[in-house]
C-alpha cells in the first residue's frame, strides 16, 4: 500500500510541477507555492504511516481525502491538458478545448468528492428486498432478516451519533433476526470500546448472528512488542461476545418456529488472493440435516462461485465486503471490475446470493451508494 500511495504522491507532485510551469507560468511563485501544499501534506502522511505504522482512522481519512479530492481532479486536468498540447500541434484549437474540458471534469469530480466526504457517508438508507425460497418452511413465511455489514467502525470515531442512529433504525424495523456479515473494525480493536454499548442495543427475537470479515483479523496494522494480529483478533471476538452477538466461526445454529426450523451457517472469511481464507464450509455444515433450509453468512461474495455453488445446494448466501467501492453512478460502480456480484440479489438455478453494500467503509466517503440497512423478507 505504501508503494502505491508513494506513486500517487509522486504523480501529484509532477502534475503540480506541470501546472505551475505550463499553465500558471505568469503567476507569482508565492501563489504557485500554495499549489504544492496538498502534495507536501500527502507525502508527510504517507511517510508518517510508513515509519510509525500509524493507521488510525484520522490518518487514513487524511490520505484518502487528498487522493479523492485533490489527486484525482488534478490528474484529470493534467492528462487532458497534456493531451490537448499534443493534439494541438496538429490543430491548435484542440489545446484550449481539451484544457477546459479537463478543468470541467476536475471541477465536477471535486464537487462529488466533497459531497461524498462531508455528507454521503452519513446518509442512511433502508433497502427492502423479498427473497423467494421454494423450500422455505411454512412457519418462516414472511420472516424478516435485517442485514448489516462492513461497519469499519473506526470511520465513525468522530461522529459516534451516526452509529446510534443506525442501531435505533434497525431496532425500529423490528426484524426477526439481525445478521452482521463481517468487517466490524477497520484496522484495530482499539476502535471498538466507545461503540460496544450502543452495538449491544441491537435487538431481535432471534438475536444477532455475526461472522468475521478480512478486516476483523486486524492484519492491516503494524504491531510492536508482544502485540500480534492474533491477539487483536481475540479482542474483536471478545467484544462481539460481550455485546451479546452470536459469532459463528465455521459453525451453524438452528432457528425454530413451531415445528419448523432453518439453519444459519456462518464461516470465517473466505477470501481469495491477498485476502485471508479461514473458512471451513464442510465443518460449518456438520450437523445440519440435509433437508434443512439453510442460509449461509460469508463475508466475501466471491466465495459463492468459488465453493458454495459447486459443492452445496444452499439456497441463500448473504455477503458484504464490496461496499460497491463506495461509489456508484446509475448502475455503474468500479466494484464490477473486481466482483461479478457486488450489490443486490443474484441467482443461479435454485441458489441465490445477496450482497449488501454495507453501512461503513474504509474511509469517510460515499457517493451514489450510501450506508444501507438491508431488510430481507423470506417468501415461499
Amino acid at each position: 500500500m505504501a508503494v502505491i500511495l508513494s506513486i500517487l504522491a509522486l504523480l501529484l507532485t509532477l502534475a503540480d510541477v506541470y501546472i505551475t510551469s505550463s499553465v500558471m507560468s505568469s503567476v507569482s511563485w508565492f501563489a504557485k507555492g500554495w499549489l504544492f501544499l496538498p502534495a507536501l501534506i500527502y507525502w508527510a502522511l504517507i511517510l508518517w504511516m510508513y515509519f510509525t505504522g500509524d493507521t488510525r482512522q484520522m490518518i487514513l481519512n487524511g490520505v484518502m481525502w487528498i487522493t479523492i479530492c485533490v489527486f484525482l481532479p488534478t490528474l484529470a486536468f493534467t492528462l487532458f491538458s497534456l493531451l490537448g498540447k499534443g493534439l494541438g500541434l496538429i490543430w491548435h484549437p484542440l489545446y484550449p478545448v481539451l484544457s477546459w474540458a479537463g478543468a470541467g471534469i476536475a471541477a465536477v469530480w471535486f464537487v462529488i468528492a466533497v459531497y461524498g466526504s462531508v455528507f454521503g457517508w452519513r446518509r442512511l438508507e433502508v433497502k427492502n428486498t423479498d427473497i423467494n425460497i421454494p423450500d422455505l418452511p411454512e412457519n418462516f413465511e414472511g420472516y424478516r432478516i435485517a442485514q448489516l455489514t462492513d461497519f469499519h467502525i473506526g470511520v465513525y470515531g468522530a461522529t459516534p451519533g451516526a452509529v446510534d442512529r443506525i442501531v435505533d433504525t434497525v431496532n425500529s424495523l423490528k426484524p426477526d433476526l439481525i445478521v452482521f456479515t463481517g468487517d466490524l473494525v477497520n484496522t484495530s480493536p482499539e476502535e471498538l470500546p466507545q461503540f460496544t454499548e450502543v452495538l449491544s442495543r441491537l435487538k431481535a427475537p432471534d438475536g444477532v448472528i455475526s461472522v468475521l470479515g478480512n478486516h476483523d483479523y486486524c492484519i492491516y496494522h503494524r504491531y510492536k512488542g508482544d502485540d500480534t494480529p492474533e491477539r487483536a483478533l481475540a479482542r474483536v471476538v471478545k467484544s462481539e461476545e460481550s455485546m451479546g452477538w452470536n459469532l459463528l466461526r465455521n459453525e451453524a445454529v438452528q432457528i425454530k418456529r413451531g415445528n419448523d426450523s432453518i439453519a444459519i451457517v456462518g464461516v470465517e472469511n473466505a477470501g481469495s488472493g491477498h485476502f485471508p481464507d479461514k473458512s471451513d464450509l464442510k465443518k460449518a455444515m456438520k450437523g445440519v440435516p440435509e433437508d434443512e433450509c439453510t442460509i449461509l453468512l460469508s463475508h466475501d461474495p466471491s466465495h459463492w462461485h468459488r465453493e458454495v455453488l459447486t459443492t452445496t445446494d444452499i439456497p441463500l448466501m448473504l455477503a458484504g465486503h464490496t461496499h460497491a467501492m463506495q461509489f456508484r453512478i446509475g448502475n455503474f460502480s468500479p466494484a464490477e471490475w473486481s466482483y461479478p456480484e457486488w450489490s443486490g440479489l443474484y441467482r443461479e438455478g435454485d441458489q441465490q446470493l445477496y450482497v449488501s453494500t454495507g453501512v461503513g467503509g474504509n474511509i469517510a466517503f460515499r457517493f451514489g451508494v450510501y450506508p444501507t440497512i438491508d431488510v430481507l423478507t423470506l417468501k415461499r
